[in-house]
């Protein structure tokens, strides 16, 4: 696929497909865990309007488009941040998610059932500390190794 370069407003050339995450919701998401890679795969079959765009929390871009986001909030849980910069983590993410994706509606009711929301985060924490147990690592060196002491 043909990419046209543009410059971005902070003044680095991207390529016209890496401007497009900013007008649509982001979903920030560990791209050196194959678990992450799969999720975000099976989120892009169900995003069937083209309403998400994905990056990897490795992208250098994110720093510049989201400095508040530490390192270590994005390694413990996807992020999805709204156009207007609302910013969803773990599963208050997957919660929005299922408001936004017309494939995820029928888990609507069981995400948004009243005072649920620290029950859900609490599975998303403990699903997301193993992740790389899961399904191996693809990182190199330390790098994933908080995700190897639970």
């Amino acid at each position: 696929m043909l990419h046209t370069k543009l410059p971005d407003p902070d003044g680095d050339a991207l390529d016209s497909e890496a401007l497009r995450p900013w007008s649509k919701d982001v979903v920030i998401y560990d791209g050196e865990c194959r678990f992450c890679r799969g999720q975000v795969e099976r989120l892009k079959r169900f995003d069937s309007g083209g309403k998400l765009t994905f990056i990897s929390l490795h992208d250098s871009r994110l720093r510049k488009r989201y400095p508040d986001l530490s390192h270590d909030e994005l390694m413990r849980q996807m992020y999805v941040v709204t156009p207007e910069g609302k910013k969803f983590g773990g599963a208050a993410a997957v919660r929005y998610l299922t408001r936004k994706l017309p494939s995820l509606y029928w888990l609507m009711p069981l995400m948004h059932i009243p005072f649920t929301l620290p029950v859900w985060q609490w599975g998303y924490n403990q699903v997301a500390k193993r992740r790389y147990k899961l399904a191996g690592k693809v990182c190199d060196g330390d790098t994933c190794s908080i995700h190897f002491k639970n």
